[in-house]
C-alpha cells in the first residue's frame, strides 16, 4: 500500500490531501455532512465523471438515514470538517453509483429523479441494459468498475442543530415545514433574494409532493395537497422567470394549465393568473 495510504475495511482506501485540525465528530446518526465530492475513473487520464462544485450547491448527507450509496456514510465518518481526501472504492461498494450520480444530476437540474425509472421484471441484467440517459453513466453501469471520490468536508452538523431536508422528515415534519418555507420564500422575494426564495418553495414542493405520491390520485386528500402545490409551483415559476429560466416556466406552467382546463380557483377564491401576476397573492 502506498504511504499515507490507509485501509477503511475492505476495499476502501484512503489518503488524506488537505489535513484539518478539527476534532473528529461521532457522527451520531442525524448528523448531517455536507460536502463536494469529486468521481473520477481509475483510468490513465482520471476521467471525471462527476463534480459537484459546479452545480452550485453542496451534497447533504444524514448519517443514519441509509442512503443508496453506504460507501459514502462509510468515508464521511472518517473525515473531519474542512478535511479533502482521496477514497478509492473497489465495484461492489459502488456499483449503485450510476443510478445515483443519475438522480443527483437531475436534481440538480431541477428535474424530476425518478422519471424514466420504472423497469419491468428482469433482475440485474436487464438493469444493465437500461439506458439512465448519460453516456458515461450508462458505459460505467454496462461495465462496473471500481471509482475515486476526492471528498472536501465543508460542514458537520450535530443533530437538532439543523432543519432536515424533505426526504428525511417524517409525513408530520412535511407538514409543518411546507408554511414555514412559503413564509421564509415570500420574505427573501420580498428582499430580492431570487434564487433563495425559489430554492425554498421548491423545498416545500418537495414536501408536498412526497406526501402526495401516498394517495391516490385524484381522492380527496391528493386534491387538497395539490392545491396546495400549485400556488408554490407558480411562485417558484415566479422566481425562475425573473431569473431568465425560460424553458422550466413554460414547462411546469403548461403542466399546470393541462391539469386544470380553463380557469381554475384555489381554496382561497385567486384565481390562478392572478397569482402569476400579482405580489399581493403570494
Amino acid at each position: 500500500m502506498a504511504a499515507g495510504v490507509v485501509a477503511l475495511g475492505e476495499g476502501i482506501r484512503k489518503r488524506v490531501t488537505t489535513p484539518s485540525n478539527a476534532a473528529l465528530s461521532e457522527y451520531r446518526d442525524g448528523t448531517k455532512a455536507t460536502f463536494h465530492y469529486r468521481t473520477l475513473l481509475c483510468d490513465d487520464k482520471r476521467t471525471m465523471l462527476d463534480d459537484s462544485s459546479t452545480r452550485g450547491k453542496p451534497m447533504e448527507l444524514i448519517i443514519g438515514k441509509k442512503f443508496k450509496l453506504p460507501v459514502w456514510e462509510t468515508i464521511i465518518r472518517s473525515m473531519k470538517e474542512g478535511e479533502v481526501s482521496e477514497f478509492l472504492c473497489d465495484t461492489p461498494h459502488v456499483i449503485e453509483y450510476p443510478q445515483v450520480s443519475r438522480s443527483l444530476r437531475r436534481i440538480a437540474a431541477g428535474q424530476d429523479p425518478r422519471d424514466g425509472q420504472r423497469h419491468c421484471c428482469g433482475g440485474i441484467a436487464q438493469l444493465h441494459d437500461h439506458s439512465l440517459g448519460y453516456a458515461d453513466l450508462d458505459a460505467v453501469q454496462k461495465e462496473p468498475q471500481p471509482l475515486i471520490f476526492v471528498i472536501t468536508l465543508l460542514k458537520v452538523e450535530e443533530p437538532g442543530s439543523y432543519r432536515q431536508d424533505a426526504w428525511a422528515m417524517s409525513d408530520e415534519e412535511k407538514l409543518d415545514a411546507v408554511p414555514l418555507l412559503h413564509q421564509e420564500g415570500n420574505q427573501l422575494y420580498k428582499e430580492g433574494n431570487i434564487p433563495e426564495a425559489g430554492a425554498k418553495y421548491y423545498e416545500a414542493i418537495a414536501c408536498l409532493k412526497s406526501l402526495q405520491m401516498k394517495e391516490q390520485p385524484g381522492s380527496p386528500d391528493w386534491i387538497n395537497l395539490d392545491t396546495k402545490i400549485t400556488p408554490l409551483l407558480l411562485n417558484y415559476c415566479q422566481c425562475k422567470l425573473l431569473e431568465g429560466e425560460y424553458y422550466q416556466v413554460l414547462e411546469h406552467c403548461s403542466a399546470i394549465l393541462n391539469k386544470y382546463s380553463g380557469r381554475y380557483t384555489h381554496t382561497d377564491g385567486w384565481p390562478m393568473e392572478c397569482r402569476v401576476s400579482s405580489n399581493q397573492s403570494r
